[in-house]
């Protein structure tokens, strides 16, 4: 497992500074499941028992972005590159469990915790819930997300209708994440979708672009088309790109 670039080493360094002060502290998430892909993550994010307050009192530069939902960032300053300064942030959010989505986007509530088996719940899919030990790289799995990156699957992790209720972006985050890495969703988790993908145009235009921007620059364009149009998502988000499949392209214009 390759922890050498910039942004690894700054996010080891912190997860340490916060297990130096007492705390619990871990890489989390899609780093963690890029590592173990042999790919090198574009951002690095670290799970912690420290409240935000202490995240803050730990790092003084932190912007409390998130702070009602237990998430601040950690600006990681470099030095300037040809004139500019290349500045960055390590996302660090605290141990949580969520209340109810009431907007279908943000929880109500959040209660924060010290137990790092209770924050992985609460993710969207199980490759998504993994936990890497700074100190001994263990990969720390209450989830089965290895199990699900070698069978290359996308399932929710607990009842997918709930994860889905919760935040309705995260059945486009599914067909993504299977565009992405040439993966299947699991029956169960597209069951779900196929139900709830009318809800999906409660999501803002803004956060459904940015889903569909992220598809079509992760994977080629033929991929996440392919994979939205089982669960009827493609109809949903973009209506006259659906009613053009089948359509014979000019020959000037090859596929």
């Amino acid at each position: 497992m390759n922890l050498s670039s910039e942004k690894a080493i700054e996010a080891v360094r912190i997860a340490h500074t916060l297990r130096q002060h007492g705390y619990s502290a871990y890489l989390v998430g899609g780093c963690v499941r890029d590592l173990l892909l042999d790919r090198e993550p574009a951002d690095y994010d670290v799970a912690t028992s420290a409240t935000p307050q202490e995240v803050i009192g730990i790092f003084p530069q932190t912007f409390a972005v998130g702070a009602q939902f237990g998430v601040v960032l950690v600006p990681v300053r470099r030095e300037p590159t040809d004139g500019e300064r290349d500045n960055y942030a390590i996302e660090v959010a605290t141990f949580r469990s969520d209340g109810a989505y009431s907007d279908g986007r943000h929880p109500d509530e959040v209660q924060f915790s010290k137990d790092a088996r209770m924050d992985v719940q609460r993710r969207d899919f199980t490759i998504n819930g993994l936990l890497l030990d700074p100190d001994t790289l263990e990969v720390l799995d209450y989830v089965s997300g290895r199990q699900d990156l070698q069978r290359g699957i996308i399932r929710t992790i607990g009842e997918a209708h709930q994860r889905f209720a919760e935040d309705k972006l995260r059945m486009l985050r599914a067909v993504r994440f299977a565009a992405r890495f040439g993966y299947t969703i699991e029956d169960r988790t597209l069951a779900a979708i196929q139900e709830l993908v009318p809800q999906i145009h409660q999501v803002s235009h803004e956060r459904v672009r940015d889903e569909i921007l992220k598809m079509l620059t992760e994977a080629t364009l033929a991929a996440p088309l392919s994979c939205s149009t089982r669960p009827n998502l493609l109809e949903q988000v973009l209506p006259e790109v659906k009613k053009m499949q089948g359509v014979a392209q000019p020959p000037q214009y090859p596929s």
